[in-house]
């Protein structure tokens, strides 16, 4: 009965310890959050990739790490969990034109690498369009000063007005606990 006790105790005691270990290192785990736009102009090619950037999205990472109690040089992962498209204006404007999209992520000194993609979109898809994530390291990327999207599209109908779009990004980062 002693032995049982005992097993039981330091079960316990170790089931603790790892929730506990667990709970700390979800204190060093966050989200960063980045909005960007470009526009469509009206009159764009039917059927053919169209490339366009968005203007350098400016990460603060120093700063947006130094909020989370972290450092640069103790990030273990930064992935993207969301990329979301919204169409700001026209207001009744909708993705219906697009037949696919693809986002692409790059930085100074750093290859271009496809993040998210949205294959076979339906006509009735509404204003706004939530991608398919690529499960991709980024943290080269996020720590960088600034980086830039890339949004490759197909239309498959003729957009008569200008459509102006804000991509909204989410991305989870873990971090070292203690430095550890």
């Amino acid at each position: 009965m002693k032995r049982l006790f005992s097993f039981l105790f330091v079960a316990a005691v170790v089931l603790s310890l790892f929730s506990s270990c667990k709970k700390l290192h979800e204190l060093t785990q966050f989200y960063m959050d980045y909005d960007a736009s470009y526009t469509y102009s009206a009159g764009v090619p039917l059927h053919l990739p169209l490339t366009l950037s968005t203007p350098d999205v400016t990460t603060n990472a120093e700063q947006e790490f130094a909020i989370n109690d972290t450092r640069k040089d103790l990030i273990e992962s930064i992935l993207l969990k969301q990329l979301s498209l919204q169409i700001t204006s026209p207001s009744n404007a909708t993705f219906s034109f697009l037949k696919a999209v693809d986002v692409y992520i790059s930085a100074d000194n750093l290859p271009e690498v496809r993040v998210a993609h949205k294959d076979n979109i339906p006509d009735n898809i509404g204003a706004q369009l939530d991608l398919d994530i690529d499960n991709v390291e980024l943290q080269e990327y996020v720590k960088a000063d600034a980086f830039k999207l890339k949004v490759v599209s197909t239309t498959d109908q003729l957009i008569t007005t200008d459509v102006s779009v804000n991509i909204y990004s989410n991305f989870f980062v873990d971090a070292k606990i203690l430095g550890l």
